[in-house]
């Protein structure tokens, strides 16, 4: 053992700040024979629990600390200080004991929750507080009490320091650093002379921050990422010092070599006075709400019992009990005594209560989610809707005695109810026990490229196609891409290049930034200010500080408490047909073989189906064409890279069809594998298989399918020895029994839970159901979800057009709030409209009807539907029934409202309708043309968000179809990388500046079909400024990138889309109908385009007739290089299509 351990150190959980991974601390913490260290991150307590699990499993002693913010007065104060954004001086607290853990994160919670500015700070009331169990350092140069010795303030400084032993006592040391700076030297000597005059004990720290020396401008680098700037600014934030390294006990001796020796082993004092042990590993399981009286376990048994019981009455009413009441039972009584053994009753009692608490309110809850869905007991208390031995789901694919961690319940709310959910839980649980997680972003392979040749002064336009040379996906590592052949030539001829990778190399896998989990929720039995450090979350919420891995080993239980908005549509098409047509349908309960719905689903019709709506997976319907809902099961798993690159679809699908027959290594795999037609698509079968062969239990074959996602060498050949031998011992040949485990080897690469799928497919064939046989309120409902999204609006109103519905304009007297059935038609409802709010609507709504204009603004109240508002629905076309000159009511509004005001406020306003309508009949409004399409179309779009009436791109596609194939909406079928030429308008435009500096422009792209987004660099940009303007049609080209079916162009070029400056090099080809093939019609043909003036480019005809197509040489004939003469020709020979072609 060394006489020094390191008390002042900066993780990787230092964000952006520190860069010493605990992997490769451990490690070094061996090799320099130091029995442990402290872990002292910047304000936050992010990493302090890998950091002690990691330590205490290499055999090391964790103490945990944090460099804190302290305020310079109250941490309530948000305002800046002469300090600046530093958000006050640093202090090092390191806990003793467990009372000093608890204090520990008190501190860290409320520097986020009550003293957040810039940073999260704490301040000396609350230091005062929470002191107990703590030991302090005074810091580095940014401590207070250095920086009042840096700026000669000795008296004060000595004050502070007899403020701090007073609170803390012999756990108070002065912190001592040398790391080569001037300014440290002056410190010391002033630190030393307090410790004198105090009697206060001094201790050497290094104040580390990245492991080796070598690392010292990897950490420059990492810090310009974190401030935006580059690493030739000369401004930038840095460190005046390479010394901050992971030092050994012999540097460490030398440094301080001019110094007392106590300094050194004063560390091992402080590193001897901590004695905290954490209790890891032990589930803090939250307590459920019980009757008076009972116990838990007794409780959970009996309502589980009764609530299968109800379920068996149920099922056998519908006709849907598709095995005997007493498999039911035995299955329900093996579950519960697992479930009992594992402690997790209170788990599932939560779950149910707060599932029962949303139907309740009438907040719609899902089917079922994740391996949960396989348990009958989530069936019978009713937090799933799915019947598990309907469809061979298995109970131990979600718990089992040998498992080993507890799994999660996942439950999928209404979106809009999840928060009151939450709520519920709180107010139940206690405020004080519940907060969300953590989850921290990493600087994956293309992110950190990105970021380290930003800071590297890189200009985006030389990194950008460097980062996409990688591999995309969060598991690629940039060492294993740096051996690829092309990367390789690329470092070896690029010096920079090479400098940027290795930097990366060593930055990669850095926590980047902090947010919270989507949707998990940690319920404790314990305040969780006295477990875990907290801070706010998006919302104002508390949000653990500690990631998923640390709330387990802390034994926090999480809940996940998901949003999804098709349940929601659901629920809304419901209400609608019930209100509409008087039909109540219990989506639960609908025939699972409908013909119809399988007819769409077979089709590929199904855009707004819930996971069926890709491009990929409508193909994938249409060739497998589902015929049950095995099928629609199967599908869903199936969509993955995995299967689909693996041959495994193309088996499937084959196999389906009676091209091939299925083939099973084994009579014993026909049983499991039949419903996938012999192809192996679960899980769950992976773990029947172990059980028919090698005799495992279900819960032994889980573990060995957990194994085998794990890619350990050594591990897979134990499993495949122990699982040929006691196949072996069964009966079964040897090398059968391993070509099996060689097919399970292989599927666990892109294994799925069918427990999932099937709760999943079954919200895809309910929502697939109501766009089958209710197609209009099932649109309307999806419509008004996305009401306040102009991009999905337009997508949906595109997918009404396409299935032959009629939409029908916003209307002042017909329309509801959201879009609304009428008369077979979708009408578009109010809040489609920009600026009119809620209050607004109610407003025109209860005061309706309306006769005129005038009596619409004499009725409604003007604070509520102001001008404004009224400008906007007046170019929204509302008023159009009553008045269908928009221009004439937009001209003579200010009038129309200073007259209604008027009569308003007269003696006669409260008389008869009759009076009032003579009253208006009297203001004679001035006559104004009516606004010309462009107009028209242009004001729609800014009062909708959406062209309406038209497309202004509609009128043109003749003319692009004529120069390229390319629209908006079937770029999603290009390749990634592929360059393409399309014609679009632009509808917003967003600029961007990078951390470096460097602009760019995010657009949107808008053309009849679809809305796409498009990136322009800083240089582009600048160069086509003039031509980005809202609504103006161009030209534009560049290359596309395809990520899950959004699309974004990466712009080169752009033109007006008069400037056909992308054609000058080719030429054009005519096809001409068989029919017009005459030399008449061909030499009228000629002297037709003769007339214009233009450039023209060389000509060739194509004669179209049933059998074939035939070139003809047209003997130098040219056609004009023109779109108003393309537009005359085609209104001359319509049928005749034009065509350019590249050289």
């Amino acid at each position: 053992m060394t006489d020094f351990v390191h008390l002042h150190l900066h993780t990787e959980w230092s964000l952006l700040d520190g860069a010493i991974r605990i992997d490769d601390l451990v490690k070094r913490l061996i090799e320099y024979k130091m029995p442990g260290c402290a872990i002292t991150d910047h304000g936050t307590l992010f990493g302090i629990i890998h950091f002690y699990t990691k330590l205490r499993n290499a055999g090391l002693k964790p103490l945990l600390g944090c460099e804190f913010y302290v305020a310079e007065g109250s941490r309530f104060q948000k305002k800046a200080t002469k300090r600046g954004e530093a958000g006050g001086s640093h202090l090092i607290l390191i806990a003793k004991d467990e009372r000093g853990y608890r204090n520990l994160v008190k501190l860290g919670s409320k520097a986020y929750l009550e003293g957040f500015y810039y940073r999260p700070r704490i301040d000396k009331e609350l230091l005062k507080e929470h002191a107990e169990g703590l030991i302090c350092l005074s810091a580095c140069i940014e401590g207070e009490i250095p920086q009042l010795v840096l700026q000669g303030n000795f008296n004060q400084a000595l004050e502070t320091a007899k403020w701090y032993k007073t609170l803390f006592g012999e756990d108070f040391y002065l912190e001592i650093q040398k790391n080569g700076l001037a300014s440290q030297e002056k410190v010391n000597a002033g630190l030393l002379e307090i410790a004198e005059a105090l009697k206060i004990k001094a201790v050497a720290t290094a104040d580390c921050h990245y492991l080796d020396k070598e690392d010292a401008f990897a950490h420059e680098v990492l810090l310009c990422i974190q401030t935006g700037h580059k690493i030739t600014d000369p401004d930038r934030f840095k460190f005046e010092t390479k010394e901050l390294y992971l030092a050994s006990p012999v540097e460490m001796a030398e440094r301080f070599q001019d110094l007392p020796s106590e300094l050194l082993s004063n560390t091992l004092e402080i590193f001897d006075k901590v004695n905290l042990e954490l209790k890891l590993g032990e589930p803090l399981f939250p307590r459920a709400r019980l009757p008076h009286g009972e116990e838990e376990k007794e409780y959970f048994v009996r309502k589980a019992r009764e609530g299968l019981a109800q379920r068996l009455k149920e099922l056998k009413a519908k006709g849907e009990l598709y095995t005997s009441e007493e498999e039911y039972w035995k299955r329900l009584e093996m579950e519960l005594e697992v479930i009992v053994e594992k402690g997790y009753a209170g788990y599932f009692l939560i779950v149910s209560d707060f599932c029962e608490w949303a139907k309740k309110q009438g907040i719609p809850v899902g089917p079922g989610r994740g391996s949960a869905a396989g348990a009958l007991t989530s069936f019978a208390l009713g937090i799933t809707n799915l019947d598990p031995l309907r469809y061979g789901l298995l109970f131990e694919r979600f718990l089992n005695k040998e498992r080993p961690s507890l799994p999660d319940i996942d439950v999928d709310f209404c979106m809009e109810g999840r928060e009151k959910i939450i709520e519920y839980v709180a107010k139940t649980y206690g405020e004080r026990h519940i907060a969300k997680i953590a989850t921290f972003g990493q600087m994956k392979a293309r992110q950190v490229l990105r970021d380290v040749g930003r800071a590297l002064g890189f200009k985006p336009k030389e990194i950008d196609p460097i980062a996409k040379m990688i591999t995309p996906g969060p598991e690629v590592s940039l060492a294993e891409e740096m051996k690829r052949p092309e990367i390789q030539e690329l470092l070896q001829i690029n010096p920079k290049l090479k400098e940027l990778f290795e930097l990366a190399l060593k930055l990669e896998g850095l926590p980047r930034h902090a947010s919270q989990h989507a949707a998990g929720v940690i319920i404790s039995p314990l305040p969780l200010d006295e477990i875990a450090a907290l801070m706010k979350g998006e919302e104002g919420e508390a949000v653990v500080q500690f990631d998923m891995k640390a709330c387990e080993a802390l034994g926090l239980i999480k809940f996940d408490f998901l949003g999804l908005k098709t349940l929601t549509i659901i629920d809304r098409t419901l209400k609608a047909i019930k209100e509409y047509e008087g039909l109540e349908i219990d989506i639960n309960h609908i025939p699972l073989d409908d013909p119809k719905t399988f007819k769409l689903l077979q089709a590929g019709d199904t855009d707004g189906v819930f996971q069926l709506e890709s491009e990929g997976m409508k193909d994938l319907l249409r060739r497998l064409k589902p015929s049950d809902f095995n099928d629609l099961i199967a599908v869903l798993a199936l969509y993955r890279p995995g299967p689909l690159g693996g041959g495994l679809v193309d088996q499937y699908i084959e196999t389906k069809h009676g091209k091939r027959k299925p083939e099973y290594l084994h009579p014993l795999l026909e049983p499991i594998l039949k419903e996938t037609y012999g192809v192996l698509v679960y899980q769950e079968q992976v773990m029947e298989i172990a059980r028919a062969f090698a005799g495992y239990t279900l819960g032994e074959a889980d573990l060995l399918r957990r194994a085998m996602g794990k890619k350990d060498k050594e591990l897979m050949q134990q499993l495949r020895n122990d699982f040929v031998e006691r196949s072996v011992n069964r009966n079964i040949p040897k090398d059968v029994a391993e070509k099996v485990f060689e097919l399970m080897e292989k599927f666990a690469e892109y294994g799925f839970n069918k427990s999932h799928s099937a709760a999943y497919a079954l919200i895809s064939y309910q929502t697939a159901y109501l766009k089958a046989h209710y197609p209009l309120y099932y649109l309307a409902s999806i419509l008004t979800y996305e009401i306040n999204k102009s991009e999905e609006v337009s997508k949906y109103l595109a997918l009404a057009e396409k299935m032959g519905i009629s939409v029908l304009p916003p209307d002042i007297n017909h329309s509801a709030a959201g879009f609304s059935v009428e008369n077979g038609a979708i009408r578009i409802g109010l809040q489609a409209i920009k600026n009119v709010g809620e209050e607004a609507v109610q407003e025109i709504i209860r005061k309706r009807p309306y006769h005129s204009f005038i009596d619409f603004c004499q009725k409604v109240d003007t604070q509520k539907v102001n001008k404004k508002t009224i400008e906007t629905l007046i170019k929204a076309g509302v008023f159009d029934s009553l008045e269908p000159n928009r221009a004439k009511l937009a001209a003579n509004l200010p009038r129309i409202l200073n007259f209604s005001q008027e009569t308003k406020s007269s003696s006669l306003f409260g008389q008869t309708s009759l009076l009032k309508i003579n009253l208006a009949s009297s203001l004679k409004l001035d006559d104004v043309p009516p606004w010309s399409l462009e107009e028209k179309l242009k004001f729609e779009r800014e009062a909708l968000g959406f062209y309406l009436s038209d497309h202004p791109v509609r009128r043109y596609r003749p003319i692009i179809e004529s120069f390229t194939p390319y629209n908006l909406e079937n770029l999603k079928e290009v390749k990634s990388g592929e360059k393409v030429l399309v014609a679009a308008l632009v509808s917003e435009i967003k600029l961007k500046t990078t951390k470096s500096g460097n602009k760019i422009a995010i657009l949107k792209l808008e053309d009849e079909h679809a809305v796409i987004k498009a990136l322009l660099f800083s240089d582009l940009y600048q160069e086509h400024l003039s031509l980005l303007k809202d609504s103006l049609l161009l030209w534009w080209k560049g290359e596309v990138e395809v990520e899950e079916e959004s699309v974004t162009l990466l712009v080169e070029d752009i033109a007006k889309f008069e400037d056909l400056k992308f054609f000058k090099d080719g030429f054009f080809k005519l096809y001409i109908p068989g029919e017009l093939a005459k030399e008449e019609e061909l030499e009228k043909i000629r002297e037709f385009c003769k007339t214009s003036p233009e450039e023209s480019l060389p000509l060739s005809l194509v004669l179209i007739l049933p059998e074939a197509r035939v070139y003809f040489e047209t003997n130098g004939a040219k056609f004009p290089l023109s779109i108003p003469f393309m537009e005359i020709f085609m209104d001359n020979f319509r049928p005749i299509k034009i065509r350019y072609s590249e050289k």
